[in-house]
């Protein structure tokens, strides 16, 4: 395991390598006082670990590590200092990745053995190039591979979390940072809220770690760019579909029905972020017309059962979708239901004056009116 020691103390640096070299396989390639010669170092070097302290002269050992992954995403990075009670809260994601000064040897074992671990367990780019990882952005974020079905992801911090699913929605898009610190610190001073921005994104490529290659936040000019290699989102999968608009119909509905599946959900429902507001409305308005003109065919077609089916689906997910009930209650009429007509007309209007305290439209219940007043004999006591 190669080794590089970033501190701006030489008495440190003698100390941590000298328990360093005691252990097996554990190589010290290089020691550097100046974290800008040490970066170059790294740069163009084969290097597993870097123990980096966090008070540096010349830049701070957080911005360093953000420098370092963003060309060495899979660097495991070791902090050490001697205080710095805000660096430990921000950084504690485990032992491997924050330590205290003094150091003990019992100590440095535990971090290098899950160091170990960690190289072991991490899949290589060619394997994950055999398997596809599945990602899932309707309703909730979920991450799936065929033989590698992945737990629910545990972020450190909820403006992680946040900080990624942006990203993700912005895939393959600069982000400036400026624009990232106004919407998720907004209270923070500049020198603060860059500070916090750094540890999100440390914090986001030590989560993804377990996810290789897949995932791969780069630094260009002033913002981060998320790329995604060998990944299927179902949000791109179903969009593509709908967007090229194929006529509904006998040659097409199972297709429908099978890329309609994958709409689990609105887009990120499970998280209140109004940046998603837009996104989430835009796919919704997507699935609303692809669900109407599929329940159109199917009444159309005769087949009334699943064109009920259908418009319950969407009164269900989206009960203020007046034509949804509207066509209901037609269909309803037509097969001389009455009181389901009766009932779906009430229904639309409950929910109407529960939720807006409005009536239904105005042709919704001359409608209703004029099918009461021809169907009065056949609805005793009922209306």
């Amino acid at each position: 395991m190669n080794v590089v020691l970033i501190d701006d103390e030489n008495l440190a640096l003698n100390y941590l390598e000298h328990h360093l070299e005691s252990m097996y396989g554990i190589h010290v390639v290089g020691k550097f006082i100046s974290p800008v010669v040490g970066k170059e170092f790294i740069l163009r070097t084969d290097i597993d670990v870097v123990f980096l302290d966090i008070h540096l002269p010349e830049i701070s050992g957080i911005e360093l590590a953000e420098q370092l992954l963003q060309f060495k995403p899979r660097l495991n990075i070791v902090f050490v200092t001697a205080y710095d009670h805000y660096a430990i809260k921000a950084f504690e994601l485990n032992a491997l990745d924050y330590i205290m000064k003094p150091l003990r040897k019992e100590r440095l074992t535990i971090t290098l053995e899950r160091i170990r671990d960690r190289l072991e367990r991490v899949p290589s780019a060619a394997d994950m190039a055999k398997e596809e990882l599945r990602v899932c952005m309707f309703q909730q974020l979920q991450m799936t591979s065929k033989n590698h079905p992945h737990a629910p992801i545990r972020w450190r911090t909820s403006r992680a979390q946040e900080l990624f699913l942006y990203l993700l929605q912005h895939r393959g898009q600069l982000v400036r940072k400026s624009a990232l610190i106004e919407f998720l610190w907004p209270e923070y001073e500049p020198g603060k809220a860059f500070s916090q921005l750094y540890t999100a994104i440390y914090h986001i490529r030590k989560t993804l770690e377990s996810f290789g290659p897949y995932f791969h936040i780069s630094n260009a000019t002033d913002g981060y760019v998320l790329n995604l290699e060998h990944v299927r989102l179902d949000v791109e999968e179903w969009e593509r579909f709908i967007l090229v608009g194929y006529p509904v119909g006998e040659a097409t509905i199972g297709e429908y029905e099978e890329v309609m599946e994958l709409y689990q959900g609105d887009y990120l429902q499970n998280y209140e972020y109004w940046w998603a507001e837009s996104e989430r409305f835009r796919l919704k308005t997507l699935w609303l017309r692809a669900s109407f003109q599929m329940a159109e065919w199917y009444d159309s077609s005769g087949h009334r059962e699943k064109a009920i089916e259908k418009y319950l689906e969407i009164c269900n997910r989206y009960p203020l979708a007046e034509e949804a009930h509207f066509a209901l209650m037609k269909i309803y009429g037509s097969l001389d239901n009455h009181l389901s007509v009766h009932r779906q007309y009430r229904l639309l209007t409950a929910i109407l004056t529960e939720e807006l305290n409005e009536r239904p439209s105005p042709y919704i219940t001359e409608w209703y009116q004029q099918w009461a007043d021809e169907n009065q004999k056949a609805l005793p006591g009922q209306l």
